[in-house]
């Protein structure tokens, strides 16, 4: 079977020359997940490594239980790849854990962490070393990567002061998101997983990452969490996330891009946001098809509708900008058994139809590549993921209706090109040629 998939990986580095070879990888990586020697765990916030921190989602191919040494010792938060006999330029790949993985991280004979494949070395593995932000605690004992713990290499500080999603149960939830699971999971395992995050003790982490990041690498914050249809502590969803804002800017005026991950909401929440010093809007629309978004998204189609959100969508440009309005979609579901598109091209077809329709108003969208994690429905129907031809395909197709569109990288995610980026939940980055770095403000 994994002779099958280096012959795979190769095949299609053959047949999309013009992809970087890397993103052919990564994009592998993202979706199947990765096995760990245990030389190649870290040792949680006691070690040299910096550790996986499950910020959001689980991204795991198993459940904590079922991960074994990996679940007690963390894996890194991600790898970074270099080397081996495809000439890999530096590749940042979040971790996702998946101890049947044809991949594996293991030292050769000299010690030095590879990637392994069919029992061949074909990358060199970097891990991200821990931060000195890590090594201090908040005033209640709490750790900073509990309370705002970074990725992409450094990049991001990732915010999610709401850890439960008010879509809860089969009629309600996502089809392919595990963040309420998550929750429980942490919470059963025994790990501190504070489910509201507390705006004090958010900007105390905050300071601690500001005073010892001293080169100055957490360049933005996103502030997300899960869908609120009612209220949390008395607040809607605008005022919710927005407080956390309004007190970060105060506080730390300029010094990160300020990104918040929403429901795509009316104009004048939407307002809020920029109000607060929001600059970046993740108004996430998932899935374009509309009898998947229906079928994938309930609770979303319930409570606002296809239509009403890709409305909101639009709205929000005239708001932050057309650039600054970033929705995601999970790259991969369009394929999910057994109400996906059965072809490749079929359901790239459907994914630009939805990229054409926003990059024609100005909006870039950008995605994640899916993980199925195991807990969820489509996850336990499908638990390869997507073909990897279809994520190849469509980084052709992304950057070829940017292009047709006259669109360059998104701002808030770093450098672009491969070698560059160090956006590390898909290969979209990596692919875009090289632009000039964006302001903070």
């Amino acid at each position: 079977m994994t002779e099958a998939r280096t012959a795979l990986i190769e095949g299609l580095m053959d047949r999309f020359p013009d992809i970087p070879r890397e993103a052919v990888v990564k994009e592998d990586l993202l979706r199947g997940g990765i096995a760990f020697d245990a030389a190649a765990l870290s040792d949680n916030q006691d070690g040299d490594v910096k550790p996986k921190s499950y910020f959001i989602f689980s991204f795991d191919h198993g459940t904590l239980p079922e991960l074994g040494q990996a679940a007690l010792r963390r894996p890194p938060e991600e790898i970074v790849l270099t080397g081996g006999p495809y000439g890999l330029r530096r590749t940042v790949v979040s971790v996702r854990v998946n101890p049947a993985s044809p991949y594996r991280v293991a030292p050769g004979a000299e010690g030095r962490l590879g990637l392994y494949l069919d029992g061949e070395r074909i990358a060199d593995v970097g891990l991200p070393p821990m931060p000195e932000y890590y090594r201090h605690t908040l005033a209640s004992g709490k750790s900073v990567m509990e309370v705002a713990p970074t990725i992409q290499w450094g990049y991001l500080i990732y915010l999610t002061v709401f850890r439960v999603c008010q879509y809860f149960g089969a009629k309600q939830e996502c089809q392919y998101c595990d963040i309420n699971h998550n929750w429980h999971q942490h919470k059963a395992a025994g790990r501190p997983y504070t489910g509201v995050k507390p705006v004090e003790e958010v900007l105390e982490a905050l300071e601690i990452i500001d005073r010892h990041d001293v080169a100055g690498t957490s360049t933005a914050y996103t502030l997300t969490g899960g869908a609120i249809t009612s209220r949390v502590g008395g607040l809607d969803e605008a005022d919710f996330y927005g407080r956390y804002a309004q007190a970060i800017e105060e506080r730390f005026p300029g010094r990160w891009i300020g990104k918040v991950v929403a429901q795509a909401l009316p104009k004048e929440a939407v307002r809020r946001f920029h109000d607060h010093g929001i600059r970046i809007y993740h108004p996430n629309y998932e899935v374009w098809d509309r009898r998947l978004f229906e079928l994938y998204c309930p609770g979303k189609e319930r409570h606002v509708g296809r239509d009403e959100w890709h409305r909101r969508i639009l709205d929000s440009a005239e708001v932050f900008g057309p650039r600054n309005v970033i929705p995601n979609f999970v790259a991969g579901v369009e394929m999910a058994e057994p109400f996906g598109f059965t072809r490749a091209g079929e359901a790239v077809d459907s994914t630009v139809e939805g990229l054409r329709f926003f990059m024609s108003h100005g909006i870039t969208p950008r995605f994640t590549t899916w993980c199925p994690e195991p807990t969820t429905p489509l996850g336990k129907a499908n638990p390869h993921g997507a073909p990897l031809e279809y994520h190849v395909r469509l980084l052709e197709a992304y950057r070829a209706t940017m292009r047709e569109f006259g669109l360059s990288s998104p701002p808030g995610y770093g450098p672009a090109g491969p070698g560059n980026a160090v956006f590390s939940v898909s290969s979209f980055m990596d692919t875009l040629p090289a632009q000039p770095q964006e302001a903070k403000k």
